[in-house]
């Protein structure tokens, strides 16, 4: 294939890249996801609290498990992390409801099945033979026959006779022997329901239940009912977990900031435009061109990514963005400068859009790669939002290469052949002697 076909097949899957950005990216703001410091949410810290040693599978099942219960509330673009060796940072942006959320996040799930007439404080035995619930009970006063370890499914329905909101639960094999055993022995008593040391529900045993079928009723809504079900269907947290930190982003103060991070990264690209008309002339019209296609392109990527839950957009990756298109600007400046050079030292416009930008291209690529390597690093190593700043940086330098490749560069050659030979100052190069093509 010769040079021409090459060009033009270059520009031409160019063109097509940008088409397919603008249609996969518009609007940015819906097809982009917003992470928790732009669009608000619920960030917190849970830290296991044990009498006994944390081990890394404690650890590594609670985030498991914490990650079931954050599916649950419907958050696609939810993050959840380990934080050092008993920490796991949660950061949920766009939640509707903080406090449920925190509910659903911090209850240990630990569901107990205890006999009424076992348990030693008799207060509390008393509170419960007359219809009380929500007491909390003392360790060290009950032990229970059932944990909720033998659940394997759980569902939320209305009771048809008091019209109550309850959670059905379902037991294996094991459970429900255990559990038939116990309503044919106890007919006529109480068993008592404890999530997390509070009683539920204290229901009198009428009849022997073999199929290991339960309900679990108390004053829930359809939505607490829902979290309930979730935390059961889950399982219980080996470890308990306690917030060390916990705050509510207001998805103002992210606005604020984004639109903030946009109109700095107008100004740059307008900055830098006026610059290259300036000093380039003609030039500088395709590295303004060009530096288009690199945005187009680079909020493309962004697009796709976030389609596939990869991505959400935080403030340090707006500075990350910001920063690459500095970046895409000094390419333009090196590739630029080296054609211009080559034709000074007297090769002709349309060798040195040949040698010289080729020569250009590579400082560039042995420059990004320098920057590529070092986000990787940083993303890597890093935690938290610094590795929204990494990821934008590295995927800049990625478009970078794709936009000296597939356009600057066949653009320039395209261009010598017939354009820039004929006026060579009007597009700002200074030709040595007989440097003109004929």
């Amino acid at each position: 294939m010769d040079r021409k076909r090459k060009n033009a097949l270059l520009l031409a899957i160019t063109l097509v890249l940008v088409i397919g950005s603008v249609v996969l990216a518009w609007p940015p703001d819906e097809k982009i996801t917003q992470g928790l410091d732009i669009k608000g949410g619920l960030s917190v810290i849970l830290t296991a609290e044990s009498t006994s040693t944390v081990t890394a599978a404690d650890m590594q099942r609670a985030v498991a498990i914490v990650n079931n219960r954050v599916d649950s509330l419907g958050a696609l673009e939810a993050s959840i992390q380990r934080q050092g060796s008993d920490s796991i940072l949660v950061q949920i942006p766009g939640i509707a409801d903080p406090e449920e959320a925190l509910k659903v996040l911090g209850s240990t799930g630990q569901l107990e099945f205890v006999s009424v007439g076992s348990i030693t404080d008799s207060a509390t035995v008393t509170a419960l033979q007359s219809g009380a619930d929500g007491i909390k009970l003392e360790k060290g006063t009950y032990e229970p026959f059932l944990t909720g370890e033998v659940i394997t499914s759980a569902g939320v329905s209305q009771d048809p006779k008091s019209g109550q909101i309850v959670v059905d639960v379902t037991m294996n094999d094991t459970g429900a022997q255990v559990w038939g055993e116990f309503t044919s022995a106890n007919i006529g008593q109480q068993v008592a329901i404890v999530l997390d040391g509070i009683v539920q529900s204290a229901p009198v045993v009428n009849t022997a239940i073999p199929d290991g079928k339960t309900q679990i009723s108390g004053n829930f809504t359809v939505e607490s009912a829902k979290h309930l079900k979730t935390v059961l269907e889950s399982g219980a947290l080996p470890v308990s977990l306690v917030f060390s930190e916990s705050r509510v982003v207001g998805p103002t103060l992210g606005q604020d900031s984004l639109r903030q991070g946009v109109f700095a990264l107008a100004l740059g690209l307008g900055l830098i435009a006026v610059f290259m008309l300036v000093v380039y002339r003609g030039l500088g019209i395709v590295s303004v061109i060009a530096m288009a296609v690199f945005g187009v392109i680079f909020v493309g990527s962004l697009a796709v990514l976030s389609h596939f839950h990869l991505f959400s957009l935080s403030l340090p990756g707006i500075a990350g963005v910001v920063l690459t298109v500095g970046m895409a600007a000094d390419s333009s400046v090196l590739i630029l400068e080296r054609y211009k050079e080559e034709v000074w030292m007297g090769k002709t416009v349309r060798t040195a859009a040949d040698s010289g930008t080729w020569h250009g291209v590579m400082t560039s690529v042995d420059a990004d790669l320098v920057t590529l390597v070092s986000g990787l690093a940083l993303y890597v190593f890093a935690v938290g939002p610094v590795r929204g700043f990494a990821f934008t940086l590295m995927l800049g330098v990625i478009c970078d290469f794709i936009m000296m490749l597939l356009f600057k560069r066949p653009l320039l050659m395209t261009l010598a052949d017939k354009v820039l030979s004929r006026n060579p100052a009007l597009w700002g190069i200074s030709v040595k002697g007989g440097g003109a093509d004929a």
